[in-house]
This record gives structure tokens, C-alpha cells and sequence, in this order.
């Protein structure tokens, strides 16, 4: 038996899937605060629902196969095209604008990397059935402060308009099926260069000249009006305008992009772009008999936990961290501890919403003391209580700084009032 996970798999033990919970939270936050809500889609999807809609690479990173019906079927590869078909099927009892988030794992058959891997999580926002610059503001805005409240500074958000990326050779402009190859191959210029993209535009079809033509006309591109409009719509906002910034060899390879296109970068983070997206105004179409305006992104979640690891900017104690431990001093004082531990429990009901300090009781009544201080030391658990037989006399705990190594003792609701005060840098809320 090979105990081990596959190749581009992972499995996450407490302390980062902590980290992973942290982040979900702070980004679920911002999401609602802008009036977008959940949504969920199986991670089996027809093929055919799939196929098609991220251009020739995506279908051969796509995981697909047939199941024990004898359907041919394929993994979630985004979350994009799943809420096209969610729209498409669930027109008349959607309304409009339908403004949602959906935080997922998607599947990629690709070769692993820094920062790449075969299951990872996305976390998407979507506006359907909004064609409005405002609409487009609105999404930049969400992924600035989305980036602000986890604690980044040094990100910009580059941005451009696919009708700046449409080319033209001595015949006129290109067909949509030549001109999104140049557009595929522009997408690698930060990958491979500016002679690459040039080599490589040569081997896609394009002769020596219109392969200069196509990088010179991206380099020398100006903002549409279109992007003129969101940048306005940004500032009334109140988005600061440092952190979005024109870039007209912004290219995004994939297929289904008709309007806004943009990625989010992280200075110093070299394994690529944390967020990306754009406007896709006819994809929604590819499955009913209407097109419907959608503008939207996904968050890079697995680079932005690897950037926030490599800028220090996870809280020392992260929600969902045992605060207290309370132990049992022996069997004869064991029902103590239950009662006590489930005092600190019920003492936080009226507080839900504001989160909850995570109490452990020890489980072994026969474990010495001095087991249960060095399991607590180990796990970086704050406080520990005791209650031995004097403690129980007194109708009093002990209650042990685990940093300080020092200990008091108070009544049970004095400890209480101690682990309110000190909620709010438990939680970091």
C-alpha cells in the first residue's frame, strides 16, 4: 500500500487548515458586505457542459471520464461555466442581477509547480445579468478590499478591455478563431518574453511581420472607454486608484472573455497572478437561447495563503486555536472538570456571533499533570485550568498562563470575564 497522497493532492493537518479557514472567513465577509451570497455546484458536471469553454488547453487539462451509467462526465476545471449552466437552468427563478460567491475546490490535469496544483480551492465572485461599467467597478472594488483585509499593501490590479486585442494582418482584421491564438500567445508574455512571444505567435501561423504587428499594436494600446468608465465608476466608489493600473499586453487566454479582463499581482510573489477575471458576456448564452451580460473573478486561494505565509500576515493565534484546556487533576475530580469545562462553554451562547474561544476538556482521567501541561505547551494553548481538591473546597479554579508560566486563582466567572475581554484578540475579528 502506498500511503500517500497523489501527485498535485494534499492533505491539510489542523494548523493550516486553520490558516485556509482564516482566509475563507475574512474573503466570505467582504463578499457578503458587497451584496453577493452563496452558491454550490457539484463537482461532476456533464462533459459536454464543460468541453468547449476554456479553449484547447483547458480541454486536455480537464479531468474527464465515464461513469458506472456509461455518462461521460468531467471534474469541475472553474466555477465560471458551472454558473453559466446554473443560470441557464434556473432562469426563471433567478433574479437579476444575480450577484453571487461560491468557494470550492476545481480540477486541473496539470504539471505541478509553486503555486499549482491538481485539486485546489477557488473562491469566485460573479455579477449575472449586469452590463453596466459599474458592475465591473463594483467586482475591482471587492478585490481590493478583499486583498486590504487580509493584510496586503503591495498588490496592483492590472486591467485591460478585449477590444484592444483585436488584431489585423495586410488582410484586414483577423477571424475570431486566428485572432484568439494571438491572443493565447500574448497571454505568455510575462512567461516567456517578448522574443518568445514573437517566436511563438511565428510557430501559430502568423508570418515574422504581423507576429510584430500584433505585439507592437498590444504594447502601444491605450484605455477604452469602456475602462475609462470603470475607473471613473472605481473613484466614486472610494477604491483607491493605486491599486488597479492599465496594461495593454494583459491578454487572459481563455476563450470566453468579451469585455474587462484583469489579474491581480503581489509584488514581490513570484509564483504568478492571485485573482483574475473579466467580463463574459455571451458564455451564459453558450446554454440557453439569450445572451446575459456576467462580469466576474476568481481568487488564486492557494498563492494567496503562500503569499500571506511568505509576508507574515496569519495572526499568531488563528480562529478555531484550543484557547483553554481544562484539565483533570484525578478520577475522583473528573466530573469537575466536565462541569467546569461546560460552564465556559454555555458561558459564550449569547455570543455566537461573535465567535467562539474553543475549550478542550482533557480525556484521560487517570493522565498526570504533568502530561496534560507539556500536551497543552505543545499545542500553543494559552491557558490551562486545574482543579484539584483544594480548588474544589474553595469553589475556585487554577488557572495557568502557559506563556507566562504563572498561575492564579479566582472563581470560575472571573476567568470568564478574562476570556471576554481577551475575545476579540483571540479571534481577530
Amino acid at each position: 500500500m502506498n500511503i500517500q497522497t497523489l501527485k498535485g493532492f494534499r492533505d491539510f493537518l489542523p494548523k493550516d487548515a486553520r490558516k485556509r479557514q482564516y482566509v475563507i472567513g475574512k474573503l466570505r465577509a467582504v463578499f457578503e458586505k458587497y451584496g453577493f451570497e452563496p452558491l454550490e455546484t457539484p463537482a461532476l458536471e456533464y462533459e459536454e457542459i464543460l468541453m468547449g469553454k476554456y479553449g484547447e488547453g483547458g480541454d486536455k487539462m480537464m479531468y474527464r471520464f465515464e461513469d458506472n451509467g456509461g455518462r461521460r462526465v468531467a471534474m469541475r476545471y472553474d466555477q465560471t461555466v458551472p454558473l453559466s449552466r446554473v443560470v441557464a437552468q434556473y432562469l426563471n427563478e433567478i433574479t437579476f442581477p444575480f450577484k453571487r460567491y461560491q468557494i470550492q475546490p476545481v480540477w486541473r490535469a496539470e504539471n505541478t509547480q509553486k503555486g499549482r496544483f491538481r485539486e485546489f480551492t477557488q473562491c469566485d465572485i460573479d455579477t449575472v445579468g449586469a452590463n453596466s461599467a459599474l458592475a465591473d467597478a463594483e467586482v475591482l472594488a471587492t478585490v481590493v478590499e478583499s486583498f486590504q483585509d487580509l493584510g496586503f499593501t503591495n498588490f496592483k490590479i492590472l486591467i485591460n478591455d478585449r477590444e484592444n486585442l483585436k488584431f489585423s494582418d495586410d488582410l484586414g482584421e483577423l477571424a475570431p478563431d486566428t485572432n484568439i491564438k494571438a491572443v493565447r500567445v500574448l497571454d505568455k508574455l510575462k512567461k516567456i518574453g517578448r522574443e518568445g512571444v514573437l517566436t511563438e505567435l511565428q510557430k501559430s501561423g502568423f508570418s515574422e511581420n504581423t507576429a510584430r504587428v500584433i505585439l507592437e499594436t498590444a504594447e502601444q494600446m491605450k484605455p477604452t472607454q469602456r475602462l475609462i468608465d470603470v475607473f471613473a465608476a472605481l473613484k466614486k466608489l472610494g477604491t483607491d486608484e493605486k491599486y488597479v493600473e492599465f496594461s495593454g499586453t494583459l491578454a487572459r487566454g481563455l476563450d470566453y472573455y468579451t469585455g474587462i479582463i484583469f489579474e491581480t499581482e503581489i509584488e514581490s510573489y513570484e509564483a504568478g497572478a492571485v485573482c483574475s477575471g473579466g467580463r463574459y458576456d455571451k458564455l451564459i448564452g453558450m446554454f440557453g437561447s439569450n445572451d446575459i451580460p456576467a462580469v466576474g473573478c476568481a481568487f488564486g486561494f492557494d498563492r494567496i495563503l503562500d503569499a500571506m505565509d511568505e509576508q507574515n500576515l496569519f495572526p499568531k493565534d488563528l480562529p478555531g486555536q484550543t484557547q483553554v484546556l481544562v484539565t483533570i487533576f484525578n478520577p475522583e475530580l473528573a466530573e469537575e472538570s466536565m462541569k467546569i469545562s461546560s460552564h465556559l462553554r454555555s458561558s459564550q451562547e449569547n455570543s455566537r456571533d461573535e465567535g467562539t474561544i474553543s475549550v478542550a476538556l482533557w480525556l484521560d482521567e487517570t493522565a498526570k499533570m504533568e502530561k496534560q501541561l507539556k500536551y497543552a505547551d505543545q499545542k500553543e494553548i494559552p491557558y490551562v485550568i486545574i482543579i484539584g481538591p483544594e480548588e474544589k473546597e474553595k469553589n475556585i479554579v487554577t488557572v495557568r498562563d502557559m506563556k507566562t508560566r504563572e498561575q492564579k486563582q479566582m472563581n470560575i466567572d472571573a476567568f470568564v470575564t478574562i476570556l471576554k475581554e481577551n475575545k476579540q484578540r483571540f479571534l481577530h475579528r
